[in-house]
């Protein structure tokens, strides 16, 4: 079985067999279709990834830009509502739920980092409503509450809540 389908089995107690989960959960469908726009996106070629980001979006309602760059195992819970920009990179092993944003902020980001959306490291969680805006880094293991809105870096293992966030667990 893939590793991928496995880390939704892992993460989702509802999750009953690796068919039901490649056939009726929107991550596993959004991320395959990022997949092959973001390939098609490196690749140069015009028009088709942007259009397979927008079939993606209808059928699932997350909007993953073809140029974010997504690692292994992310897993997307009741996705609806997801947006990963198009600088955003989405390390190993993070885990986000419905409504989560990676957007764009505006300053100087694109001039000093040349990103304009936040860099995600391996085995972060990012609660429901998370908003993450900017050419912020979430460090390994971060966990971010929900509707929390992050708009400074978050230092690994760290836990931040609110609006602004703020760190209240290390």
């Amino acid at each position: 079985m893939n590793e991928f389908l496995k880390t939704y089995l892992k993460n989702d107690p509802a999750a009953k067999s690796a068919v039901e989960v490649f056939l009726l959960y929107p991550g596993p469908k959004a991320i395959g279709l990022h997949r092959i726009a973001h390939w098609l996106h490196e690749g140069r070629i015009p028009f088709l990834p942007r259009f397979l980001s927008e079939v993606g979006r209808l059928i699932t309602g997350i909007e993953i830009h073809p140029g974010a760059k997504i690692g292994k195992n992310l897993f997307i819970d009741h996705g609806m509502g997801v947006v990963i920009g198009e600088t955003a990179v989405v390390e190993d092993n993070v885990s986000m739920y419905h409504g989560v944003t990676l957007g764009a902020h505006a300053g100087e980001c694109s001039t000093t980092h040349g990103r304009r959306h936040p860099y995600i490291c391996s085995g972060a969680i990012l609660g429901a409503g998370a908003k993450i805006l900017g050419c912020v880094t979430l460090g390994e293991n971060a966990k971010v509450g929900a509707n929390a809105v992050v708009l400074k870096d978050v230092e690994p293992n760290a836990t931040v809540v609110g609006v602004p966030a703020k760190e209240v667990k290390k």
